[in-house]
């Protein structure tokens, strides 16, 4: 659905995104992850053809960056960081101008059913200059989904929003993607980058690491399980550390902390060994890093310094 072949802008002499090559599936929830300033929004505003490249390009939605900019403006819905409402035009109004804008057959119908959608319908008759910062986010993404585009770019769809409303607009992403949309959001939401997409880009003017938030874990801290035990003795850590399959072991008051590749089918094993060297275990689980761990991790592998805030 979005295909991306060396992707790069340079304003005079700063380098915001530097060859980036990219596949983002059909009906995936693809996030960026990154520091102020790593390039997500330029990213995104140069795949809904809003700014032109310095190199490379870029086929969304079956259109290609650079010779089907129209058609491609055409099929795509974009959430930009300023959303450019009229503050003087009702909720109504200003959807419904749009969808005019955009040739929808239905314009009523379909402004009804985004306000209602987004929690907005008992507000639609009042000017959007009295709207809070969190209410006009959600309107800037009713506006995007007028005209239902296959490809949604959402950058920082949650910011300024309640916990009510963003878990609102979650659910509402989450619906989009059972309906087989391609979504492509820029976050600085750790916890919701980790719910919402199937995989995730950490950039940082290049793209550092790819993958699903699981494999990113593994990637960058291995699987680590703990074996609580009654009582720690010193043979028991050489008894693990013995197979080839382990590749750290720790022991942490009473309890044996080990890194593995496939715990599933190296578990047992390890505990038959536990239990016939004397050991009592009383439960074994596995600590699950957080995607904010794994994010710090490879920024300061980068020696960037990750923004603060309620995430990084």
């Amino acid at each position: 659905m979005i295909r991306i072949e060396g992707l790069t802008k340079r304003f005079d002499d700063i380098t915001a995104v530097e060859n980036l090559d990219l596949e983002i599936r059909p009906g995936e929830v693809f996030g960026f992850l990154g520091p102020n300033g790593a390039g997500k929004t330029t990213t995104l505003r140069m795949l809904g053809a809003l700014i032109k490249p310095t190199s490379g390009t870029a086929q969304v939605a079956g259109y290609r960056l650079g010779e089907d900019d129209q058609a491609l403006r055409r099929n795509v819905g974009i959430l930009t960081e300023a959303p450019g409402l009229y503050d003087r035009l009702s909720a109504a109004r200003n959807l419904s101008f749009f969808a005019h804008m955009y040739g929808v057959d239905d314009v009523d119908g379909r402004v009804e059913r985004y306000l209602k959608l987004l929690g907005l319908w008992e507000r639609r008759s009042e000017s959007v200059g009295t709207f809070s910062r969190g209410m006009r986010q959600k309107l800037a993404i009713a506006r995007a989904m007028l005209h239902e585009p296959t490809v949604l770019l959402l950058d920082e769809p949650t910011t300024g929003l309640d916990p009510e409303a963003a878990r609102l607009v979650r659910e509402f992403i989450e619906g989009l993607r059972d309906e087989g949309r391609t979504i492509v959001l820029n976050t600085h939401n750790l916890d919701e980058a980790d719910r919402l997409c199937d995989r995730i880009g950490v950039l940082n003017t290049r793209l550092l690491a790819l993958d699903t938030p699981a494999a990113l874990r593994r990637e960058v801290f291995g699987r680590k399980v703990v074996f609580h035990l009654a009582d720690l003795r010193p043979e028991f850590e050489a008894t693990v550390a013995n197979f080839p399959f382990v590749d750290a072991v720790e022991s942490i008051d009473a309890k044996l902390v080990v890194t593995l590749d496939d715990p599933e089918n190296q578990n047992p094993a390890i505990i038959a060994a536990l239990v016939s060297a004397g050991a009592q275990l009383q439960f074994v689980g596995e600590i699950r890093q957080s995607l904010e761990e794994v994010y710090l991790r490879l920024m300061s592998k980068e020696g960037a310094e990750p923004e603060r805030g309620d995430a990084p």
